[in-house]
């Protein structure tokens, strides 16, 4: 179950939380009580697969484009920070 959240607009970009889980049986993101979110995501953590397809799911959560979205800290992990740029 997807949240209908979007980020404020002000002249800073957002910034969020997101706990990542690969090799799921279907995509979605998910907003968590303490602010952070969880994203489950269909592809492996191979040849950042996973975190493309993270950018995408954002991305749309967020009705930004892709190229609005990315990955600033957590590369390689499953906690990362994730950022969006207003418009």
């Amino acid at each position: 179950m997807a949240s209908e959240s979007t980020p404020p607009r002000s002249g800073k970009p957002n910034i969020i939380q997101v706990k990542v889980k690969p090799n799921a049986r279907v995509s979605s993101l998910v907003l968590h009580e303490d602010g952070t979110w969880q994203a489950q995501i269909k592809s492996l953590p191979v040849d950042g697969k996973a975190n493309t397809e993270l950018i995408g799911l954002v991305a749309k959560q967020f009705r930004c484009t892709k190229a609005a979205v990315s990955i600033k800290t957590g590369g390689t992990g499953r906690m990362k920070l994730v950022q969006i740029a207003n418009a």
